[in-house]
């Protein structure tokens, strides 16, 4: 589109600019733009001015600028937590980061998954949930599983048509397949927590890799072998594909969530009567 220069008469028409469609972002602090973040770290050094020091040059290599230190504590006598807090100068165009994929299937009420899986298998359906390896934080399986449940929703054990055997934490992988085999299970649960040296994904592929071991000719979930589900805070910088399971689940998860899509991946689309969008 053109438009005629004023004053000319000529009928020159000059080229307009393009809407600026960016949506130009900075974080918060204290008042609204100012670019305030604050951050934590531990840095393999004794507490003290020197530490202070170093800690502020990586903040500053960090793209805090200026920044101070507001918490400095030992932890032990060769390494300090800190808390920073400075100006970042970085700006985020919020324009241009895609929206998440919604989910591919609909959330159902407790009702609409014992009628589902009345309709569908006329039996109950069997989940096993486990904290496999070291893990000793049942804070998530229990979540997921036990009938207080998680954010004001019931466990699965509140769902008349399903049956949760949760064999608790430290829970070794054959442990696990071998339990899961013996109740002839239609899904695993595994939640992990501890993520120090990446051991949650050394622990899921490890599971994943124990479970296709032990049904060589299944086609897929529920095709000769369990739904494999993993959960936790750290699996963000992964897929499902690279663990060898079918669905992660991050944190503030419900047992909706999981109940959903349990009878999503295993039962015919039509057994619960719920259009997907």
């Amino acid at each position: 589109m053109t438009v005629e220069s004023p004053g000319t008469g000529t009928g020159t028409r000059a080229p307009t600019e393009p809407a600026d469609t960016r949506q130009v972002i900075r974080p918060y602090g204290d008042t609204t733009g100012d670019g305030m973040v604050q951050m934590s770290f531990t840095l393999p050094v004794p507490a003290g001015p020197r530490a202070d020091a170093a800690a502020l040059q990586l903040a500053g290599k960090m793209g805090l600028e200026p920044a101070s230190v507001v918490h400095a504590k030992p932890m032990g006598p060769d390494f300090t937590f800190f808390i920073v807090y400075g100006k970042t100068r970085h700006l985020i165009d919020y324009a241009s980061i895609p929206a998440p994929p919604e989910r591919e299937y609909p959330l159902l009420t407790a009702q609409e998954v014992n009628l589902a899986i009345r309709r569908a298998l006329n039996r109950r359906l069997v989940i096993v949930g486990a904290c496999i390896g070291t893990d000793a934080h049942t804070v998530g399986i229990d979540a997921i599983l036990n009938v207080k449940g998680f954010a004001g929703e019931k466990g699965l054990e509140y769902y008349r048509e399903i049956q949760v055997v949760n064999m608790g934490a430290q829970v070794t992988v054959a442990e696990l397949v071998e339990r899961a085999k013996a109740v002839d299970a239609d899904a695993v649960l595994v939640s992990q927590v501890v993520t120090q040296r990446n051991a949650h994904l050394h622990n899921t592929k490890q599971m994943a890799a124990a479970f296709h071991a032990e049904y060589p000719t299944a086609v897929g979930p529920g095709m000769g072998r369990p739904l494999l589900v993993v959960g936790g805070p750290r699996f963000d910088t992964v897929t499902a594909g690279d663990l060898g399971v079918d669905r992660i689940f991050g944190r503030g998860t419900t047992p909706a969530e999981v109940a959903s899509f349990v009878v999503h991946a295993l039962l015919p689309e039509d057994a619960t009567g719920k259009d997907p969008s």
